[in-house]
């Protein structure tokens, strides 16, 4: 078809030089894939490679412990991405001796794989005719045959995948499958796409009648959550501090944190210091300020996260239990990680 050929013409002209492109090992390609979720290539790439070199097989990456997964998966975001491939490498690893699923179908039994990422495994390292559609591929495809079905939509998944599929070169599917990632993230941007060049232009539905900047079309979004975060940074005489693991299934499960008093509203310091869960962490004699002079508004895909870090400084050691200079050694959210970053340049 001359869609697909014309894709898979332009993308070995055009193509990334990226090394998970060099290999057919399905690990591989499965890291960079949950890597790139949601993640910019020019982001993702040094985690990719960090993670190769410390973890250069499954067996590695089970051996591991979670913390030290989610240290080096720190800043990259979507935590749960980092525990369900871990999850899933000791699965492989110790249920399945190292030898990765082979197929689409038995792919997506693994934890943290969806449609897409199965499609992509599948056709790059074992060469099955099934397609990917992410947020490239919709944007192609709804602009090229002028489809307005909203891409979020239980209808538009599905017509879309249907549509993909009837596209993919069955030849060589793991070329065609990249070829349009490629082209959708380079030729068909989401914003100022280079219609004057591309190869497609004559037969673009959304060229012709000047639907580039309507099409692909979403569903409204989900309403975003405001949340009032007030972080307590202590610091005793002795330089220790508090650090928790967050538990149960919110966000940054896993990660570690100072502790944390929320609010309904961003407070000052004498709403905070009159607060019940103050006055159970801390006694009266405590040094307290406010360490960010700025708004922090941390955002979230669902939720913005107001933030105050408050520095408190006590003789008391009863609480404390790790030492300052240890914090580097545990998993943080980026969040906490600037803060550290901001409060060391201020020390």
């Amino acid at each position: 078809m001359k869609f697909s050929n014309t894709i898979i013409y332009w993308y070995l002209q055009n193509k990334r030089d990226l090394p998970w492109r060099k290999t057919k090992n399905p690990y591989f390609i499965w890291l960079s894939e949950i890597m790139l979720q949601q993640t910019r290539v020019a982001q993702g790439l040094d985690y990719y490679l960090n993670f190769t070199a410390t973890f250069p097989t499954v067996f590695e990456l089970a051996k591991a412990e979670e913390s030290t997964v989610l240290k080096m998966w720190q800043g990259l975001g979507y935590y749960s991405r980092a525990r369900n491939l871990h999850f899933s490498a000791k699965k492989i690893a110790l249920e399945l001796n190292g030898e990765f699923p082979d197929s689409f179908k038995e792919i997506i039994k693994l934890k943290g794989i969806g449609d897409y990422t199965a499609s992509a495994i599948a056709s790059i390292a074992f060469n099955e005719p099934t397609a990917v559609v992410d947020g490239n591929v919709y944007r192609i495809l709804s602009r090229y045959f002028g489809i307005d079905t909203p891409i979020n939509s239980s209808k538009g998944i599905k017509e879309f995948k249907e549509l993909a599929q009837k596209l993919i070169d069955s030849s060589q599917p793991g070329t065609f499958n990249q070829a349009i990632m490629d082209f959708g993230a380079i030729q068909c941007k989401p914003k100022k796409p280079l219609c004057m060049f591309c190869p497609l232009s004559e037969s673009c539905v959304a060229l012709q009648k000047n639907l580039i900047g309507v099409l692909p079309v979403k569903e409204k979004k989900i309403k975003v959550k405001k949340r009032y975060f007030n972080y307590l940074v202590l610091k005793t005489k002795e330089n220790k501090t508090i650090l928790s693991e967050r538990k149960g299934k919110g966000i940054w499960q896993g990660l570690y944190q100072f502790p944390l008093i929320e609010s309904n509203k961003i407070i000052n310091k004498e709403e905070l210091i009159s607060s019940k869960d103050f006055n159970t962490l801390f006694s009266n004699d405590v040094s307290i300020s406010l360490f960010n002079k700025k708004d922090i508004v941390h955002k979230l895909s669902h939720q913005h996260l107001y933030t105050q870090f408050w520095v408190i400084e006590t003789d008391e050691e009863k609480t404390a239990n790790i030492s300052w200079n240890e914090i580097e050694n545990f998993p943080v959210p980026v969040l906490i990680a600037n803060f550290l970053e901001a409060y060391k340049l201020e020390k």
